[in-house]
């Protein structure tokens, strides 16, 4: 299970040329004959918006919020190019490497230098150049995330703070599953055909908890804080109505737990999450349902403390680095997809009133596994659920006019039409 802190790297940084050739992975059409299309640069250069994050930070949102933020230029900012480049020391960097080339093949697969030409020789295992020359294991779907979540959620040197979301940058989400499916592929299917969809969900979830307790337990021992990017934006940025119109306010749970007039936590990333946990282990689920519980009430103190708040992180993260190395290690089938789908999709008004994050986690989850689960099999009313799933979504729209009745009300037409489906073990 890849550490939170650690990294192995070897050898110096080429940049992607050394991939281009025709020969290599820059063919224009994918290849057969080979157990690799020899087509990925092609992908990622014409289709990848990672190939374009340096160029993002020339555009006028950019110059925008740096401006806001009384940086420099963004294209030259350590804070900006830290996530929309590979952003390495100098001594990192061979003569071919370019700064402008953006998030390229070795900001996630590693440094090219001590594995490019070994990995090109007929019958060299993966396996020796993840071991002994520094590639990084995309292959273990706990690995993936993890470097996904270098920049979609923060490291102690990546981060996306209050102050950046106020001055106008996005705040981060992640669901591996998805975020990977709109992405042009530039890579083969897993062997693990079936539920492998299934799998990086609940993988990507388990790691995104976890990187994210990790992140919580370093903000609260640091001088900054309160840091408000890890509350939920929208308890605060919200529409204002007549108080009698309020969901929020005509709500007999919102403030259950946590003093009105203190943000929410967003546990938007144990939301979904945690259906998973219960089907994984139940005994370690519940365990950290419990801590969560507490980290909840902690952080929903106005002056809550610091310390108490670092250590119930700590151990959540724990319990959470637990459970992913169970899913990651497990199969998948379609009782397990059902049962989370169903899970989700019944429990409509505690997610809903959990905010608009955790909605959207909830949302992105569901679309996820109805597609992992249509994938296995035919499903009778897959047209009502497609278009159940998708209204969901809609309600996403303007999430300042989040209404947790409206997108309760539509996740209970999603569980309904789930509740007519039958999972064969």
């Amino acid at each position: 299970m890849p550490s939170a802190a650690q990294d192995v790297r070897v050898g110096k940084y080429n940049g992607p040329g050394g991939c281009a050739s025709s020969s290599c992975h820059g063919s224009i059409q994918p290849k057969q004959i080979t157990r690799v299309s020899q087509n990925e640069y092609s992908i990622w250069v014409g289709q990848d918006k990672h190939a374009r994050a340096f160029q993002v930070l020339s555009n006028p949102v950019s110059l925008r919020i740096a401006k806001i933020l009384k940086l420099g230029r963004p294209d030259q900012e350590p804070k900006c190019l830290a996530c929309h480049a590979l952003s390495v020391p100098a001594a990192e960097r061979a003569e071919s490497f370019e700064l402008n080339d953006g998030v390229s093949c070795e900001s996630c697969h590693g440094p090219a230098s001590g594995w490019l030409g070994p990995h090109t020789v007929k019958d060299w295992p993966h396996e020796r150049s993840v071991a002994e020359l520094g590639m990084i294991d995309l292959r273990d779907v706990a690995v993936r995330s993890h470097i996904c979540l270098h920049c979609h959620l923060g490291t102690v040197e990546k981060f996306v703070d209050h102050q950046m979301i106020a001055a106008g940058h996005p705040d981060l989400t992640f669901e591996l599953n998805l975020f990977s499916a709109v992405m042009p592929r530039h890579w083969k299917d897993s062997k693990e055909v079936g539920y492998s969809g299934t799998k990086e969900w609940a993988v990507g979830q388990s790691m995104q908890l976890r990187d994210s307790l990790a992140r919580l337990a370093r903000r609260a021992r640091s001088s900054t804080w309160p840091e408000y990017a890890e509350y939920d934006c929208f308890a605060c940025h919200h529409s204002l109505t007549k108080p009698e119109e309020s969901w929020r306010l005509t709500s007999d749970s919102y403030y259950a737990g946590r003093k009105a007039g203190a943000p929410a936590w967003n546990a938007s990333r144990y939301i979904a999450f945690r259906y998973a946990a219960k089907e994984a282990d139940a005994a370690t689920a519940a365990k950290l349902e419990s801590e969560i519980s507490a980290l909840a009430s902690l952080m929903g103190q106005l002056n809550g403390d610091k310390e108490q708040i670092a250590v119930t992180a700590e151990r959540a993260e724990e319990l959470s680095g637990t459970l992913a190395h169970e899913l990651n290690s497990r199969s998948y089938d379609q009782v397990f997809t059902l049962r989370v789908m169903r899970g989700i999709a019944g429990d409509a008004r505690a997610i809903s009133e959990q905010g608009q994050r955790a909605a959207e986690q909830a949302a992105m989850t569901l679309d996820s596994l109805f597609v992992a689960y249509k994938q296995n099999g035919s499903v009778p009313n897959d047209t009502e659920l497609r278009a159940a799933i998708n209204q969901l979504f809609q309600q996403l729209d303007s999430p300042s006019a989040y209404s947790a009745p409206r997108f309760a009300a539509q996740m209970q037409k999603v569980s309904a039409l789930l509740a007519q489906e039958t999972a064969k073990p």
